[in-house]
């Protein structure tokens, strides 16, 4: 099917406003329309769908399966439109009947499906497997709260629910008969089978069902359109009869309750022992869900397990799904009887994971009596998979083992024992990846060293990507139809092209149209502020932004320090700071980490200080844009000068955003973290500002860091701190903001926020002249020009050329 036939397009619109909705042209609303059009380009996915099928099925091809807790996949109107290539046609039929497309898309709902940047990452992979032509399925749940909206009352961040009506999204295709049966709880009895085998029978088990939902993922060109199936939890019946006919109906529906609780909201908080065998409970249930679908789709085609290998590859994103590695084995051992020493074999050939973090606390770990009240067969498994990994450690080590093993152990030993996910991860796949170059170094060297020794050849490094589908042509049109006119087109499905905009740096036209695209995306961003937090600011002013998760170690605070030392340079020093500039951020905290919302606050509580002073206003504003989410993300990153990459080096995995943001323009400010380092690499020293302590430097300083040293020495530092210790900026509430106070001087600064200050100060500065600058047009070309490295097309075809073994079929 050709993605540029149009016919019947309109009459489907019309159809369904007629048909579906029981009303006329002239009585639809802009998200009757909206829905009009969705279902109309939906019955366009569904027909490329089933060729895409076809041409899978003939050839036999092996298939992906990405299992991930999130895909944060956004809106999905104008990413399909571009995509099938029948945006502006839609455009211009829309204009007929006097409606806007922009405004149409709006009206769409965000699916609430993830959080941040794990599951943004999985969507670009989907987006890419699709545009690639390559066999590439999510499996996911069908959440129907996300994990949640952020308001700002006084300053403070509260949270209200992030409800997705799921049930009528016109992208969510209901597999009525897909279900999957999902055992749970019970417990093990020692049995022996007619050989006198050890055969444990799992008894006493409830049972969920998994009920299978699709979202259609298109690929550029429309040639090829996947899948990401999302599953609901429901209980095993409707609600006992018996009980509700006795006459207590709270009783009959409460297991249907508790069941259907498993999907309804993504990330319950695990601050009490409920929450944690509910989060357990639903990554088990992914797992399960999955694992059952993969091999229903396997055995369509396929006789025994010889082949699975061969035609799956299962990569786990992050350790969220890590209990694969025990389904998939008691799936092949109990209920397809093969021999331990097979089925083993089978599942590390067929599983992949993948790395994203650094911080030994943030590796899942799960209290052993919940696993054994959750999953009791499961954890049987567990514990043979580890008595037999320990043999192999001790085989190759001898007399070293001991040392190794306490750290190796997928169960960790203690008052309380845990289950290790990233161990059981990692000894369960035959792939183990970083997600950046100095990442994938310091898992190897510093997070699991002694995993690396045993298992050299399982390691290896995936540098992130973005699309740039979404991230360039769907959230910054005027730019891509500028790249266009200069390079053709075919950059948007092969970014290494995009470097051709190198030639242009010369040309004085094409810059200035360059120049104004980014001032035309300031000043729509100038009216989204407007009218969000009802601060006016000056699209001429430097636009320097810090959009993502507020944490400590992302050194949002660091930041602040600046703002703060810069409020005092105009208010006090009357110094020249080389041009106006608009800090603005945007993040959310979760909900109980209480140092990260006090910064929220600190941020508002200058801000209240700074943009109402009219002795500063005119060159320093701070901004905080609520409740950042994909669409907003699609508003605030073409519009950024200056991108802050600064976290502590050696603690961000990779980062996604620093890449969109440097894709649309934006010069960086960042430490050698993370894909900065990448970044840093492919658009030259001259278009980037680094600053800060390397990851060694990092390691070297911490053994005698006394951040009170940095205070006596940096006169700078010390005013910035005496003002944040007083209650310059919070009069009504003294004391406010002293566990942020305490936590840098009295604490050890465990982020490190004073040792980089100094250079972060001057290279603001530095940034400030450069700005005023013509060269800075430039800077800014060479950033969106040698970005081509970032796409997420180059990560996935190193993931199906190195890991997953899958190839296109077009």
């Amino acid at each position: 099917m050709s993605y540029f036939d149009f016919t019947g397009f309109e009459a489907s619109i019309y159809h369904h406003i007629k048909y579906g909705l029981g009303k006329k042209i002239d009585e639809v609303s802009k998200f009757d329309l909206m829905n009009a059009v969705s279902i109309a380009v939906g019955k366009y996915l569904m027909d490329i769908r089933f060729e895409t099928n076809q041409r899978y099925q003939e050839k036999d091809a092996k298939r992906l399966y990405y299992l991930s807790m999130e895909f944060l996949i956004g809106r999905l109107l104008s990413n399909n439109l571009l995509n099938l290539g029948i945006y502006d046609k839609c455009a211009v039929f829309l204009k007929k009947l006097g409606y806007d497309l922009e405004e149409l898309v709006a009206e769409e709902q965000h699916p609430a499906l993830g959080n941040g940047g794990l599951g943004r990452l999985a969507a670009c992979f989907l987006d890419s497997l699709a545009s690639l032509d390559m066999p590439g399925f999510g499996y996911g749940i069908n959440y129907d709260y996300g994990l949640f909206q952020q308001v700002i009352v006084n300053g403070y961040q509260k949270e209200k629910p992030d409800y997705w009506p799921n049930q009528s999204s016109p992208w969510l295709i209901r597999r009525s008969g897909n279900k999957c049966m999902v055992p749970i709880y019970g417990k093990i009895e020692d049995s022996k089978d007619m050989d006198g085998e050890y055969n444990p029978m799992w008894t006493g088990w409830k049972l969920l069902i998994g009920r299978a939902h699709d979202i259609l993922i298109t690929g550029y060109g429309g040639r090829t359109v996947n899948r990401l199936r999302l599953f609901s939890a429901w209980a095993s019946e409707n609600f006992d009869m018996q009980i509700f006919n006795e006459g207590d109906y709270f009783k009959a529906v409460e297991d249907k309750i508790k069941s259907e609780s498993i999907s309804k909201i993504l990330y319950p908080s695990d601050s009490k022992a409920v929450g944690k065998e509910l989060r357990l409970v639903q990554e088990y249930f992914l797992v399960a869900c999955s694992v059952r679908d993969i091999i229903r789709i396997y055995q369509k085609n396929h006789t025994g397990f010889d082949q699975l290998h061969e035609k799956v590859a299962i990569q786990l994103n992050d350790t969220h799904p890590a209990l694969t590695v025990a389904e998939l084995m008691r799936v092949l051992i109990d209920e397809n009887q093969l021999e331990w020493k097979k089925a083993w074999q089978i599942t590390t050939q067929t599983l992949g994971y993948t790395n994203h973090t650094l911080l030994p606390e943030a590796l899942e770990t799960w209290p052993l009596s919940i696993v054994e009240r959750v999953v009791p067969r499961h954890l049987q498994i567990i514990y043979e998979i580890n008595k037999r990994f320990i043999e192999t450690v001790k085989e190759k080590f001898g007399d070293a083992s001991a040392a190794m093993i306490s750290k190796m152990s997928i169960i960790q030993e203690g008052k309380e024992k845990q289950v290790r996910m990233a161990n059981l991860a990692i000894i369960g796949s035959h792939s183990v990846n970083g997600v950046a170059k100095v990442h994938s170094e310091l898992v190897k060297n510093k997070l699991v060293p002694e995993f690396y020794s045993l298992y050299p050849e399982k390691f290896n490094n995936k540098t992130n990507g973005v699309t740039p589908r979404r991230w360039i042509a769907a959230c910054n049109p005027k730019l891509a139809r500028l790249i266009t006119e200069a390079i053709g087109n075919r950059w948007i499905s092969d970014l290494e092209r995009i470097r051709e905009l190198e030639d242009f740096a010369e040309d004085r036209v094409f810059l200035d149209r360059f120049v104004q695209i980014k001032k035309d995306n300031k000043q729509r961003l100038a009216r989204i502020i407007q009218s969000t937090v009802y601060e006016t600011v000056d699209p001429d002013s430097i636009f320097d932004i810090q959009a993502k998760r507020i944490h400590e170690y992302k050194r949002q605070l660091l930041n602040i320090l600046n703002i703060i030392h810069t409020y005092f340079l105009i208010k006090e020093d009357h110094v020249d700071i080389g041009h106006p500039r608009t800090f603005i951020f945007a993040g959310k905290a979760a909900p109980g980490y209480h140092m990260a919302k006090l910064i929220i606050k600190l941020i508002h509580a200058i801000a209240a200080v700074v943009n109402k002073d009219p002795d500063v206003n005119q060159w320093l504003k701070i901004i905080f844009l609520p409740n950042y989410r994909v669409s907003l993300a699609e508003k605030i990153i073409p519009a950024a000068d200056v991108s802050e990459q600064i976290s502590t080096a050696g603690m961000e995995a990779s980062g996604t955003g620093n890449m969109k943001f440097a894709m649309n323009g934006a010069v960086t400010i960042g430490t050698l973290d993370g894909a900065n380092i990448e970044i840093d690499e492919q658009v030259g020293e001259e278009n980037i500002y680094i600053f800060g302590l390397t990851v060694r430097e990092v390691e070297q300083i911490r053994h005698q860091y006394n951040p009170k040293t940095y205070l006596e020495k940096d006169g700078r530092l010390k005013r910035v701190m005496e003002a944040l210790r007083s209650d310059l900026f919070c009069k009504n509430n003294p004391g406010l903001f002293h566990p942020l106070y305490r936590s840098l001087v009295e604490q050890g600064d465990q982020y490190l926020h004073f040792p980089d200050f100094g250079a972060y100060v001057d290279t603001q500065k530095r940034i400030g002249n450069d700005f005023k600058q013509a060269g800075w047009a430039i800077k800014s070309l060479m950033n969106t020009a040698r970005t081509g490295l970032f796409s997420s097309d180059r990560t996935i075809k190193e993931y199906a050329r190195d890991i997953w073994h899958i190839h296109s079929h077009i």
